[in-house]
């Protein structure tokens, strides 16, 4: 019937309470009874290390591309603008030249002449 020698505890130790089984069955994964298992617990610092990880670099990813972008609307900018610069110096030199200059005077009808004689250097003594 009844054993004195054994004694019976009503009470379970927690350290005893959470006897796993080995086993990693997609029923466990399925019914989410994995995600409470002491290994998975203890290496959820670990991933969400990893997961804060790909989000930057996924972030990161997509920034560099959008430099690269900038970059290479800018470069063409900058030859577009460049390009713009030689044809408007270019356009300055043959507007400057002498005979060019007198065309537009007579053009518009200035009243100006032009000089036959050249520049003479007027030197003081002191």
């Amino acid at each position: 019937m009844f054993k004195f020698g054994k004694k019976y505890n009503d009470f379970i130790k927690p350290s005893e309470e959470l006897k796993e089984t080995p086993s990693g069955s997609i029923k466990d994964f399925i019914d989410g009874s994995i995600l409470t298992k002491t290994a998975v617990v203890q290496q959820l610092p670990f991933v969400l290390f990893l997961v804060g990880l790909g989000i930057f670099y996924i972030s990161n990813r997509y920034h560099s591309e959008r430099v690269y972008r900038d970059m290479v609307t800018l470069q063409k900018e900058l030859k577009d603008l460049r390009f713009e610069s030689i044809t408007t110096a270019s356009d300055l030199m043959y507007m400057s030249k002498q005979s060019e200059v007198v065309k537009r005077v007579k053009k518009d009808g200035l009243d100006l002449i032009e000089s036959t004689e050249p520049p003479v250097k007027i030197y003081i003594d002191e």
